[in-house]
């Protein structure tokens, strides 16, 4: 068993409403990041009391989940302003590159903290039935479409920050998997940790998964604005030409 502990819930085997509220959202709206973010509070007061939150895996991987968007959007943000990495490397497209393999990094490290963490805390049997792993390893597989569609459709550095670093699209991306959502890669991360979780009947995963949706949503209030601003000054910079 991979994991070291496996609690029952009240003992009343799988519970459709608990799957109704962590997976509620994805099926029901267009607009994931606004609604209800993935896990409403009813969720996180049902699975906090099967989640021990001093162990130190977990609180690793809660600050590596809150560190990663925090990181790509002051560096991002300084960059823009300063073109420091740009003047230290002699070229955007090298300093974007550097950058983007060392977020990489961070997400496969960050990925790594949350499967580790999810392994020294409590299984929950409610989550231990064949439709939800399923469900689980549908996700997962989702969010691999997602992710590579994505990244063919912008490439490496359109995937990575370009716009910060002076390096700006021709036109907006209106490929799938943009033609039918908003922020593919922030959904594929997603589900694909929400897929983990309930593949490993994890409600520390489940914890961390929604925390994972909240930073999203923050960082996507800072995100958009900024880079809107940034095209709005090159159509602008286009029109006095």
């Amino acid at each position: 068993m991979l994991y070291s502990t496996r609690v029952k819930l009240k003992n009343r085997g799988p519970n459709p409403a608990l799957l109704t509220i962590v997976c509620g959202p994805l099926m029901k709206s267009n607009d994931f990041f606004t609604d209800r973010l993935l896990v409403d509070l009813s969720i996180m007061a049902e699975l906090l009391p099967y989640v021990d939150v001093t162990e130190f895996q977990f609180l690793f991987a809660l600050l590596c989940i809150v560190f990663n968007p925090l990181f790509w959007n002051l560096v991002a943000r300084w960059e823009y302003r300063t073109h420091s990495l740009t003047s230290l490397f002699g070229s955007p497209y090298t300093a974007c590159y550097s950058l983007g393999t060392v977020l990489l990094f961070l997400a496969i490290f960050r990925s790594h903290c949350f499967t580790e963490a999810m392994k020294t805390q409590p299984r929950l049997d409610a989550l231990e039935t064949p439709g939800v792993y399923y469900l689980g390893l549908m996700m997962i597989g989702v969010g691999a479409i997602l992710v590579v569609s994505s990244f063919l459709a912008l490439g490496f550095v359109g995937t990575y920050l370009g716009d910060y670093f002076g390096i700006l699209m021709e036109k907006k991306v209106t490929g799938f998997p943009f033609s039918v959502m908003e922020n593919p890669m922030y959904w594929e991360a997603l589900l694909t940790y929400l897929g983990l979780a309930l593949m490993s009947s994890s409600p520390a995963g489940l914890i961390l998964t929604a925390v994972v949706a909240l930073t999203y949503k923050v960082a996507i209030l800072f995100e958009g604005p900024f880079t809107e601003n940034i095209y709005r000054k090159k159509e602008e910079s286009e029109k006095r030409k």
